[in-house]
C-alpha cells in the first residue's frame, strides 16, 4: 500500500468484503487506517503496530481512511500480507488482534533496526499467538549494513521495501521478492542508499492452496462454498456477517 500521498478529502475506502482460510497481517510505515470487522471489532492501526486478523472459517472487514485524518493532506505506506492456515485450522472461528509498536521486540545496532512482528527470531520472541511456527520482520539498514538472516525457520524469504540489498554478489533492487534454499545460510548486505526489508519464513505448508478472490483454502470445494455463501446474503443467518458499525454497503463477489 503506497506509498502514497493524498490530498484533502481523499484516501483508501475499501468497503466491507470477506475472508476466509487465511490471517491478514496488516503493518504500516505511514499513515493509518480505520478497521472494522463482522466480530464488532474497531481499531485503527498506526506505524509499527500489527492488525492479526484470522479469518478461519469467514469473516468480513472493512479498511478505510475517515473522520479527522480527511481534513488534511496525508500519507500512506504499508503492507498486508496473507498467511495461509494450517488444515486443522481452516474451520476455526475467526478472530482478531491488534499489538502498539511498544509491545514489539525491537532490536537495534550495528547499523540497523530490526522490528519483530510475528514469530521468534534473533533471540526474540513477538507476543502475537499464531497457529503456527513463523516469522516476520520489518528490518532498517543504514548503507553497508550486514543481517543475518534467522536460521531457526525452514522457509525463508526477504521482500525489498526500499534501497537494495546484496546476498552472494546479487543486488536486488526495491520491489523484489528474495525466495532461500531451506538450510542456506544467507546475510543481506544494504546497497549505498541503505534498505528497509521485509523478512519472512516458517514452517513449510501442509499442501498446496487455492486462491479466488478473497478466499484462501486447501480445496476448491471450500472456496465454492464460501462464494456461495457471499452471493447469497443472507447476513443475519448466514456464514457471513456484515461488520456491525459498516454494514450500510460491501463489495460483491466477482462474476467469475
Amino acid at each position: 500500500m503506497g506509498p502514497a500521498e493524498f490530498l484533502t478529502g481523499k484516501g483508501i475506502d475499501v468497503r466491507p468484503h470477506p475472508h476466509i482460510g487465511l490471517a491478514t497481517v496488516t503493518y504500516l510505515m505511514k499513515g493509518r487506517i480505520h478497521h472494522r470487522d463482522s466480530l464488532g471489532t474497531d481499531q485503527w492501526i498506526e506505524p509499527g503496530a500489527v492488525n492479526w486478523m484470522m479469518a478461519g472459517q469467514g469473516i468480513t472487514h472493512s479498511e478505510r481512511m475517515d473522520g479527522t485524518m480527511l481534513q488534511k493532506p496525508h500519507s500512506l505506506f504499508g503492507l498486508q500480507t496473507w498467511v495461509a492456515l494450517p488444515k486443522d485450522r481452516e474451520d476455526d472461528a475467526a478472530a482478531f488482534s491488534h499489538t502498539g509498536a511498544e509491545a514489539l521486540p525491537f532490536l537495534e545496532g550495528e547499523g540497523k533496526t530490526v522490528r519483530l512482528i510475528l514469530g521468534d527470531a534473533w533471540g526474540e520472541r513477538s507476543p502475537v499467538t499464531l497457529p503456527s511456527e513463523m516469522i516476520y520482520a520489518d528490518a532498517a539498514l543504514e548503507a553497508g549494513a550486514s543481517l543475518p538472516m534467522p536460521d531457526n525457520h525452514e522457509d525463508l524469504g526477504a521482500y525489498v521495501l526500499a534501497g537494495s540489498v546484496t546476498v552472494a554478489g546479487e543486488t536486488y533492487e526495491a520491489g523484489r521478492m528474495l525466495v532461500f534454499r531451506p538450510g542456506d545460510r544467507i546475510t543481506l548486505k544494504a546497497g549505498a542508499q541503505g534498505a528497509r526489508v521485509m523478512v519472512l519464513g516458517g514452517a513449510t505448508p501442509d499442501g498446496p492452496r487455492y486462491i479466488w478472490w478473497n478466499f484462501v483454502a486447501s480445496s476448491r470445494e471450500r472456496i465454492a462454498a464460501a462464494k456461495e455463501a457471499w452471493r447469497a446474503g443472507d447476513w443475519a443467518h448466514g456464514r457471513f456477517r456484515l461488520p456491525p458499525n459498516d454494514d450500510a454497503e460491501f463489495i460483491p463477489a466477482p462474476d467469475r
